[in-house]
């Protein structure tokens, strides 16, 4: 099925019958992969639908296609992403994207200064995350919390947690932090400005022309990639070139001046 077929929207409260099937898919997605899953009620679904922090993906009939919903962490300073799943007839279909995307974009919305992170062991959404400017992370840069690193225990790797004193398990960490994606950003505008200004024309210098006239150019000739900024550069070097030899011919006879048509010819045909 295309994923243009399904529908990606904001869960509300009326979505709430699906929270059984929800549950139901995380539990066996998670025992088909072989790995954990912090288990929720359906309870705590439909409360995630009635705050406006859960995203669901419908087929135009109303089928259930996909779900995920935010929970927030230490006063809203971090924010995760979770119990991301996809009913398995709309798998391979992008759908899992679109979601992520969806309440990636819920996330900024709700709280623009926190920390967002994930823990998963899905290739599939870990390359999803990397799009979205996440980065992989070690445990300590997550949220000291102790009620977010309870939902593990019923994770089947909950003891090798455990034993790796929360330093490290199945699951790879990705975070993004917006104050560092921000200056990320600011150092690409810069860096993009500074090849935009070594690309452009150099500061402008004046000639003065045989008549003692004061013309304005630049110093700067290369416009790579600017066929029209080469083009109108060189018609202005043309008529530089040109303005002094319009003057003289004015003071010539008429042969002086086919001379003068004949250059025009040659340098604006």
């Amino acid at each position: 099925m295309e994923k243009h077929n399904l529908i990606v929207r904001l869960a509300t409260v009326d979505d709430k019958h699906y929270a059984e099937t929800i549950v139901t898919e995380m539990a066996e997605s998670a025992k088909a992969r072989g790995t954990g899953i912090a288990k929720r009620s359906p309870d705590y679904i439909v409360k995630k639908m009635e705050e406006g922090k859960a995203v669901i993906a419908l087929a135009p009939d109303g089928t259930w296609a996909g779900f995920c919903y935010i929970e927030e962490w230490q006063h809203g300073k971090y924010v995760a992403n979770s119990g991301l799943i996809v009913s398995p007839s709309f798998r391979k279909t992008g759908v899992a994207t679109d979601i992520k995307r969806t309440v990636f974009a819920l996330s900024r919305k709700k709280y623009p200064d926190a920390k967002i992170f994930g823990l998963t062991t899905g290739l599939a959404v870990m390359k999803i995350n990397s799009d979205l400017g996440y980065e992989p992370v070690t445990y300590s840069e997550l949220t000291t919390d102790e009620e977010f690193w309870k939902g593990c225990q019923s994770c089947v790797n909950y003891e090798i947690l455990m034993s790796k004193g929360r330093k490290n398990c199945m699951c790879t960490a990705m975070l993004f932090d917006p104050a560092e994606a921000e200056a990320k950003l600011k150092e690409a505008e810069a860096k993009r400005t500074a090849e935009q200004t070594a690309e452009a024309p150099k500061a402008a210098e004046t000639l003065v022309t045989p008549e003692g006239e004061l013309v304005t150019t630049h110093r700067h000739r290369e416009f790579k990639g600017n066929a029209k900024l080469f083009e109108r550069w060189m018609r202005f070097k043309q008529f530089v070139l040109l303005k002094s030899f319009r003057k003289k011919d004015e003071k010539k006879d008429d042969g002086s001046k086919d001379k003068k048509s004949l250059l025009s010819f040659f340098f604006f045909w």
